[in-house]
C-alpha cells in the first residue's frame, strides 16, 4: 500500500525533445506517496538510427529503478547482437544483465552512490579504496570490472523495479517489458497493447513461480510481491539450480517487435500510476484531445508541446485524497510522437492480431494486437508497489 503524505506532491519534472523521426515529451510527480522511487530514460541518440525510451517503477525503495534509468540503455549497445541489428536479443541481455552488475562489491557501490537506505558516503568511501585504475578497461565491450571488497558477496538488493522500454531504430519498434509498466501505441487513433502486464496469477507466470518453489497468497508472490517479473527483487532469485529466467521472480523481458507505418500517431509509455485510472483507449483518446487543443501549443505556437500533454494526463489521473488508493501513486509518462515521414516499402496493412508478450524471445514479425490482448481494457488494479 504504501506510506502516504497528508497532501500530494504536485511538482513534476518535465522535459521535451526530438530527433529527425520523432519527438518526445515525459513529466514525473511524485504525488501522494512518501517518496518519489519512479525513475526514466530517454534518449534519441542512442546511435545514429536509434532511440531509446524506457520507464522503471521502483518498489521497496528508489535505488533499482535508479540503476536501470542510468545503466540499461548503455548495456544494450554493449552487446554484440546489437551491432548485428538484433535488438530483441541485446535488450532482452541487458535486463538480466542489470541483475548481475548489481551483485558484488562493485553492485553494492554503485547502488550506494545512487543512495537508497545504504550509506552513501560510505559507499563512495570505499569506492575510493576498493574501485579499479580509472585507466583500466574503457576499450573493453563490457567494463564492469569485478572488485574486491567487503561486500564482495553482496547477492544484490532485495528492492526491486519494473521496466519497460521502447526501442525505436528506422520503421522497426522494439518493446520489452517486465513487470506492470506498459507500453501502448495508437495507430487510427486505436490503442493497441504492446506490453503483458506481468501479475501472478497469469498462468505462464503462476506455473513458473510454482515450479521454482515459489507460492501465490492474496496476488503476492510468497504473498509479499505482486509482480510476477521485476529486475532486483534478489530475495526471489536464489535457486543456484535454475537459470534466471526460470527463478521464482524473473526479469526475462516479454519482447515485442512491430514495423512503424503511417497510420501510427505515438507511442505512450507509463508506470501504473497512469494505467491504475485510466484504460489503454481512455489514455489515447485523451492524448489525441490534447494534440489537437490549442491550450499545449508551445511558445512558438506552431506545434503542440509534448510534456505538458503529460502533465494533464497526471494531474488527471491524481486523486483527490488516498481514500480509495487508485490515482496515489507515483507517476511517470513517456510520450512519443513520429513526425510523419515515415517511408515503409508495402503500403499500411492491418496484420492479424497475435498474442502479446507470450514469449520471452524476441519477435519475427508484426505482433501488433488490440489492447484487450496481453491486458485487460480496464485500469490496473491498485497498490502495484
Amino acid at each position: 500500500m504504501g506510506i502516504y503524505l497528508s497532501t500530494p506532491k504536485t511538482e513534476k519534472f518535465s522535459e521535451d525533445g526530438d530527433s529527425k523521426r520523432l519527438r518526445y515529451g515525459l513529466s514525473s510527480m511524485q504525488g501522494w506517496r512518501a517518496t518519489m522511487e519512479d525513475a526514466h530514460a530517454a534518449i534519441t541518440d542512442l546511435d545514429a538510427n536509434t532511440s531509446f525510451f524506457g520507464v522503471y517503477d521502483g518498489h521497496g525503495g528508489k535505488v533499482v529503478a535508479k540503476f536501470c534509468a542510468k545503466y540499461l540503455h548503455q548495456q544494450v549497445c554493449k552487446h554484440e547482437a546489437y551491432a548485428a541489428g538484433d535488438i530483441g536479443t541485446s535488450v532482452q541481455k541487458a535486463f538480466f544483465r542489470m541483475d548481475e552488475m548489481m551483485r558484488g562489491q562493485r553492485g553494492w557501490r554503485e547502488l550506494a552512490v545512487l543512495g537508497d537506505k545504504i550509506n552513501k558516503f560510505t559507499g563512495m568511501i570505499e569506492g575510493l579504496i576498493w574501485s579499479p585504475k580509472s585507466s583500466d578497461g574503457h576499450d573493453q565491450v563490457d567494463d564492469w570490472a569485478f572488485e574486491e571488497g567487503p561486500h564482495s558477496d553482496f547477492s544484490g538488493p532485495t528492492s526491486g523495479s519494473t521496466a519497460c522500454v521502447a526501442i525505436i531504430r528506422d520503421n522497426q519498434l522494439v518493446v520489452a517489458n517486465a513487470g506492470d509498466s506498459r507500453c501502448v501505441i495508437s495507430r487510427k487513433g486505436q490503442a493497441y497493447n504492446l506490453s503483458r502486464d506481468h501479475k501472478p496469477d497469469l498462468e505462464i507466470e503462476r506455473e513458473r513461480i510454482l515450479k521454482a518453489g515459489g507460492f501465490i497468497h492474496a496476488g503476492r508472490v510468497n504473498g509479499s510481491l505482486n509482480l510476477a517479473r521485476a529486475i532486483g527483487d534478489m530475495e526471489f532469485k536464489q535457486n543456484k539450480f535454475l537459470p534466471a529466467e526460470k527463478q521464482i521472480v524473473t526479469a526475462n523481458p516479454d519482447i515485442n517487435t512491430v514495423e512503424l507505418c503511417e497510420d501510427d500517431d505515438f507511442v505512450v509509455l507509463a508506470c501504473d500510476g497512469v494505467w491504475d485510472c485510466m484504460s489503454n483507449q481512455q489514455l489515447v483518446d485523451y492524448i489525441h484531445e490534447q494534440l489537437s487543443s490549442v491550450s499545449t501549443l508551445s511558445a512558438s505556437g506552431n506545434e503542440t508541446k509534448l510534456s505538458m500533454v503529460c502533465e494533464r494526463v497526471l494531474d488527471r489521473c491524481l486523486a483527490p485524497s488516498t481514500a480509495g488508493g487508485e490515482g496515489c501513486d507515483n507517476m511517470t509518462m513517456i510520450l512519443v510522437q513520429f513526425k510523419k515521414s515515415v517511408e515503409s516499402d508495402e503500403p499500411a496493412a492491418e496484420k492479424a492480431p497475435e498474442e502479446v508478450g507470450t514469449e520471452s524471445q524476441p519477435s519475427s514479425e508484426n505482433s501488433l494486437a488490440p489492447e484487450e490482448v496481453g491486458t485487460e481494457s480496464q485500469p490496473a488494479q491498485s497498490g502495484s508497489s
